[in-house]
């Protein structure tokens, strides 16, 4: 949306809509100082060409502890590297997929652990991996990180997504939290946005303990969060199980739900 019409839409809007628009120009142009410029990690001014660009948008507000830290960091690396997914990616339409990985909590607070990079083959997975590995949230030192901005992170992802340096037949932002949005605007202005521009959002959950039947977070995800073609939602139902969900939400995004490549027989 370009400055101008931004300006007249406020104009016109109620007091409500116009502080929501105020607070969400406000956390995008926050976003803008921290998001890399458009290009990626292993091609540096070149066009890349990939089935499916994927944002890992990973939670690590203040309820995000160091097992869990370690679940998201580690199980995101090891997806990559997983042969069900480099057999995904050699058998998709390019036979290429970009990723990019950021960490947010509150609006404001975000930081990016890998810019986009293309990955063909296992040796581009496992520099990938490394990367996440090296960088990302250790869940040390947890005071002041803030809330769990559900919709900053669809944001900043659809930002990111904007920005990718060449043509993807598919572009997901793929939420991985332990908490719904209770920080910063809502969800549904910022869900509704990445959506118009032909963004799927999906999600991992990452239940707590104490969940109550009926009203499990995976439920919360798949009615007010994930949105697009063929968007869904995964719940895991423990750490190692995590990973094994996180292995098949991302074969089926890779492979851009070819029946082929069913991710049904991920052990």
């Amino acid at each position: 949306m370009s400055k101008l019409i931004a300006n007249v839409l406020l104009l016109f809007a109620g007091p409500r809509e116009r502080a929501y628009s105020l607070l969400r120009l406000a956390a995008l142009a926050a976003a803008t100082f921290w998001v890399p410029t458009a290009h990626a990690a292993d091609v540096d001014g070149a066009v890349l060409n990939v089935g499916v660009a994927v944002v890992f948008a990973v939670d690590f507000s203040s309820s995000i502890d160091p097992k869990i830290a370690d679940l998201q960091r580690e199980g995101h690396a090891a997806a990559l590297t997983s042969p069900e997914i480099i057999r995904a990616i050699s058998q998709n339409y390019i036979g290429c997929i970009g990723v990019a990985y950021f960490e947010w909590s509150s609006p404001g607070y975000s930081r990016t652990v890998l810019p986009w990079t293309r990955i063909c083959g296992l040796e581009d997975a496992k520099r990938a991996a490394s990367e996440i590995r090296k960088h990302g949230d250790t869940g040390h030192f947890r005071r002041g990180r803030g809330g769990t901005s559900v919709s900053a992170a669809i944001d900043v992802g659809s930002l990111l997504l904007d920005r990718f340096p060449g043509n993807a037949m598919k572009k997901v932002i793929d939420i991985s939290s332990n908490g719904e949005n209770n920080d910063g605007l809502p969800v549904q202005p910022s869900r509704q946005n990445a959506i118009a521009k032909g963004y799927t959002i999906n999600a991992i959950a990452i239940p707590s303990d104490d969940e109550v039947p009926g009203q499990s977070l995976a439920s919360y995800f798949a009615q007010s969060v994930i949105g697009g073609s063929q968007a869904f939602v995964v719940s895991s139902a423990g750490p190692r199980d995590y990973i094994t969900a996180l292995r098949r939400k991302l074969v089926t995004e890779v492979s851009m739900n070819d029946p082929r490549l069913a991710a049904t027989d991920i052990p």
